[in-house]
């Protein structure tokens, strides 16, 4: 495989981790600005910050800023933060600068569990209190996307080992079953229901409200949390497997908590938004290329700069077809398919 080591530029190194981070938070901050003043109703700044610390403003303005875009801007960062930070744990642990949510089946695995909801789920929302239906497709495809991830880790483990060519291994088979799966069910839907999977599998951010923010945000925090504090044993395991056992490294126990909090973050963004690629493969990448690969700076790097990336791709899908919108999916694409053709030759000519 891959050192992802190998891809910082030595001066990158130099730079001071407070330096960094800072500077990833205060584009973090501008881009939350830009996101709540963008959109098919113009908002100036200053009504903006009057409608978020309760000084006298219109009720239109209030209502949009309030209960439109910041629960949508607040939704886009946990998200995006959640799958460049998922993204960085699997490059590190992986030790592949691919390694990908995708790659392993969770996201698919997420998808299926909402096609699944989006095709049958009349006959359970018949059985369930009328409250509860809301939160039908977002916990189907979380525990699609945890359930694929503890199936990995079941057909990677022998002797209570799972190598890290196993896990990639039974990842592309799980991904591969369950993107079948899903279009099998996708083959049995109905105009309605296809046209619901086909704008969810695009990502979309348009169903953000305060009750996502708080289903997506607890699981996803305390995920990112453990994946973060897991930095300096990332580090080690940059050496090698051997390497970083000798080192003192729990590296078994580690590949389960990182591939499960990695999971649970992705598993939560895709509930809530739907399938958005390139984040978490692009992201890590640029930070690792920008501070090198001390992941005490590329995990809360990326989880900072994916959450820049998606408030600005957020931005850029609610004006370019105003007052109708991209799927956001479409947007991250866009913008993460022409870098990792570069790498793809960047890396082809280092060779």
């Amino acid at each position: 495989m891959t050192d992802i080591a190998e891809s910082a530029p030595p001066s990158a190194r130099s730079l001071k981790r407070p330096a960094i981070l800072g500077g990833l938070a205060a584009l973090l901050c501008v881009a939350f600005v830009v996101s709540l003043v963008t959109g098919a109703v113009p908002v100036s700044v200053p009504d903006v910050l009057r409608a978020l610390f309760g000084f006298d403003v219109d009720a239109q303005t209030a209502a949009v800023i309030q209960m439109i875009r910041l629960p949508r801007a607040v939704l886009a960062i946990i998200v995006g933060g959640a799958l460049a930070g998922a993204g960085a744990a699997f490059q590190g642990l992986f030790r592949n600068p691919l390694a990908d949510p995708s790659l392993i089946g969770v996201s698919s695995g997420a998808a299926l569990g909402a096609v699944f909801v989006i095709v049958f789920g009349g006959l359970v929302i018949a059985a369930i209190p009328a409250a509860a239906s809301p939160f039908l497709l977002p916990l189907a495809a979380f525990g699609g996307g945890l359930a694929a991830t503890f199936a990995i880790q079941g057909l990677a483990q022998s002797r209570g080992e799972a190598a890290t060519a196993m896990l990639l291994l039974a990842g592309i088979a799980i991904n591969a079953l369950t993107w079948a799966l899903t279009g099998f069910l996708v083959y049995l839907a109905n105009d309605a229901q296809l046209r619901d999977f086909t704008f969810w599998s695009m990502g979309s951010l348009a169903s953000a409200n305060w009750n996502a923010v708080l289903m997506s945000a607890i699981p996803i925090s305390a995920a990112l949390a453990v994946i973060v504090t897991r930095a300096r044993s990332l580090d080690a395991m940059l050496l090698g497997e051997r390497e970083a056992l000798h080192l003192g490294v729990p590296v078994q126990r580690l590949k389960h908590i990182v591939m499960i909090a990695a999971a649970l973050a992705v598993s939560s963004a895709v509930a809530v938004s739907g399938v958005i690629g390139f984040v978490g493969i692009v992201v890590p990448h640029v930070v690792r290329m920008i501070a090198g690969p001390d992941h005490r700076i590329v995990l809360p790097g990326s989880i900072l700069s994916g959450a820049t990336l998606l408030l600005v791709a957020d931005s850029f899908a609610r004006i370019v077809v105003a007052p109708a919108e991209l799927p956001i999916g479409l947007v991250t694409a866009a913008i993460g398919s022409p870098f990792f053709l570069w790498l793809l030759m960047h890396r082809k000519r280092s060779a």
